[in-house]
């Protein structure tokens, strides 16, 4: 989660434009959602609010972090990885 961050913070804002801050955001808010619904089962998760492009790596950052605290098994990492390494591939960075 850490490389995908530093590479968006280190992407031209073209790319960012064509999809990559789009796809962390979306990676931000599910991770976020995963978290939430891990510390207050059967509450209504809030969204993560789209803070702009510049800041899609801190969000992915902020909400990765609040899910590694909660996770509870290796199998709920593996899947986090599995999330993370799938978006940046989505994002192209």
């Amino acid at each position: 989660m850490d490389h995908f961050a530093d590479r968006l913070r280190a992407a031209p804002q073209s790319r960012l434009q064509r999809g990559a801050a789009a796809e962390a955001l979306a990676l931000a808010r599910e991770l976020a959602r995963r978290a939430q619904l891990a510390e207050e089962p059967g509450a209504q998760p809030r969204e993560m609010p789209d803070a702009g492009m510049f800041a899609a790596a801190d969000q992915i950052t902020v909400a990765a972090h609040d899910l590694a605290l909660v996770l509870g098994s290796e199998a709920e990492v593996a899947e986090a990885v599995r999330l993370v390494t799938e978006a940046q591939k989505r994002a192209g960075v």
